[in-house]
């Protein structure tokens, strides 16, 4: 998890990879649309393998805090 911080002086506090001012957010979104981990380190060269990681597992652990809504 150190390669995620949160700092309100930057993206207005959402949770960046560490240097990449890259959200936690964008790397889950671009995931779930399709796009492959090549596709994204390609896109984003400040990347790196683990910080995809880290975002992933940086949501599911916010997920795995939050109270289950039924749907």
């Amino acid at each position: 998890m150190d390669r995620i911080t949160i700092d309100p002086k930057v993206m207005v506090g959402k949770p960046v990879i560490k240097g990449a001012r890259i959200t936690v957010q964008l790397i889950v979104q671009l995931l779930a649309n399709g796009a492959t981990e090549t596709e994204i380190l390609n896109d984003y060269p400040d990347l790196e393998k683990e910080d995809i990681k880290a975002a992933l597992l940086y949501a599911s652990e916010c997920l795995g805090r939050e109270e289950v809504i039924p749907v």
